[in-house]
């Protein structure tokens, strides 16, 4: 897609104005979580969702049955452009591209069509703060979801993170506050979407399958403030030249944050101490060293969540107690990078079965498991039962010292659908493989690292740097 094409989007964006579903046909592309759960408020709405993915309904297990008692109508695995003939609408998932020939019919036709975030935005009821960037994201809208909470703030943190958007929308209420993670994939089909703080934490090549283009990825990044207006923020990066220049031409208060430099406007290091600046007002939050999260990403991420935190008013304790508390650490449920649509999850520091299950039970998409590692003699038939009564778990990769062990006990437990590897870059393979767009491969082995490595920390970057080789 070159900039051409991305200015053709523009003419799309304008027709997904407020619409009336009642009583409408929609078509529904993609059936991830986030097009499940739009189905859901579409029925709410009043709308008859037409289901659609190129996967047959036999690919999806039970992932789709609580659609079964909703009007939907099932057409999986067939022709999207020959279904959007028969319907009023078109709803895209995130994994559908701005350039697909169903979006692009539905330009044709004049189809009404629209994204699955614009839509939740549309519907969904609070404060909205929105959050993107090429890394970071997940860490800094769970900090803030944290801050909110502290706060006294009923909050809601979701999009790209794995709870859908729409999820939000069927039980959101004025006065909640909305942090969204937001991807690229997602901006490509907004029209309305308006937050009142928004950030874009840095921009570095991805997704280039995607957009063709680092002009046209940069460009999707940018339109998280397409909307605002001069009562909003936007905050951007001082450290990344990208986020410095995105700050042209914006109408909108403009905050900073800097791990590097003082800013005028914004949240800035110090002789050692989080300091927020904003219209006249400077504030000491707290210490570097008081910020649980580790490394200068984190920091970056904290400085980011801090002054989205102080422009909404939050009082300095609470942010500072947030920074103190979030348990954000390196090896443990860390987002490591999103590649062709599937989040990668390094927990190496779940090195028993219990870590483990905890682990499973933060994932909120379909998720590829790599587990086993050194034997301490110890039995797997707790988690083993976990997996199998857990919906996000779709595949095992096992590996180590305790493969057949685990084998056999999951065997036990009726879990089948595991893949046993010969060596800890087989096994990374093999899940890279299982993964399914819009899900996680999670490396949390429930075992010691002793067999293969010297400590879960060696574990954990070797998994990261196979993972950032990826191509």
């Amino acid at each position: 897609m070159n900039v051409m094409k991305q200015e053709s989007n523009a003419g799309l964006e304008r027709s997904a104005r407020r619409f009336d579903y009642a009583g409408k046909r929609v078509l529904v592309v993609g059936m991830a979580r986030s097009g499940i759960t739009a189905a859901r408020l579409l029925v709410r709405e009043g709308a008859t969702p037409v289901l659609n993915d190129m996967k047959p309904l036999s690919a999806f297990g039970n992932k789709l049955d609580e659609l079964n008692e909703l009007p939907v109508e099932w057409r999986l695995g067939e022709d999207p452009v020959a279904l959007l003939k028969t319907c009023d609408a078109l709803l895209i998932s995130p994994g559908v591209p701005i350039d697909s020939p169903v979006v692009l019919f539905a330009k044709e036709t004049g189809k009404y069509m629209i994204g699955e975030l614009e839509f939740a935005s549309q519907l969904a009821q609070g404060d909205m703060i929105a959050v993107t960037g090429t890394n970071g994201k997940t860490t800094t809208v769970s900090l803030l979801g944290e801050i909110f909470r502290a706060a006294g703030k009923e909050t809601y943190v979701s999009g790209n993170i794995g709870t859908p958007l729409s999820l939000t929308a069927l039980s959101s209420r004025r006065g909640d506050v909305l942090v969204t993670e937001v991807s690229s994939f997602q901006l490509e089909s907004i029209d309305t979407f308006h937050p009142l703080a928004a950030a874009v934490l840095n921009v570095t090549e991805d997704h280039l399958i995607r957009h063709y283009t680092m002009e046209n990825y940069i460009a999707m990044k940018r339109r998280i403030f397409e909307n605002q207006t001069v009562d909003d923020v936007a905050v951007l990066n001082k450290d990344d030249p990208i986020c410095r220049a995105m700050a042209e031409g914006l109408k909108v208060q403009v905050g900073w944050f800097s791990r590097l430099t003082e800013v005028d406007q914004g949240a800035f290091v110090r002789d050692g101490q989080v300091i927020v600046r904003w219209q006249g007002v400077e504030k000491v939050i707290c210490r570097t060293d008081e910020i649980y999260i580790p490394g200068p990403h984190n920091l970056e991420n904290a400085l980011a969540a801090t002054l989205i935190a102080w422009v909404r008013g939050v009082p300095a304790p609470v942010i500072r107690h947030a920074l103190k508390t979030f348990r954000g650490v390196e090896h443990r449920i860390e987002f490591v990078r999103e590649l062709e649509g599937v989040r990668y999850i390094n927990d190496s520091k779940g090195t028993n079965a219990d870590s483990t299950i905890k682990a499973i039970d933060t994932m909120q998409a379909p998720t590829v498991l790599i587990l086993g590692g050194y034997d301490k003699h110890v039995s797997f038939e707790g988690l083993a039962k976990h997996i199998a009564k857990s919906p996000q778990i779709t595949d095992l990769v096992l590996l180590g010292a305790t493969r057949d062990q685990l084998q056999n006990e999951l065997t036990a437990a009726g879990v089948t659908r595991f893949t046993l590897a010969d060596s800890f870059d087989q096994a990374v393979e093999q899940a890279r493989v299982l993964a399914q767009r819009g899900g996680n491969v999670l490396l949390s082995p429930a075992c010691a690292s002793f067999d293969m490595f010297t400590c879960f920390e060696e574990r954990g970057e070797h998994f990261k740097e196979l993972v950032q080789r990826m191509n």
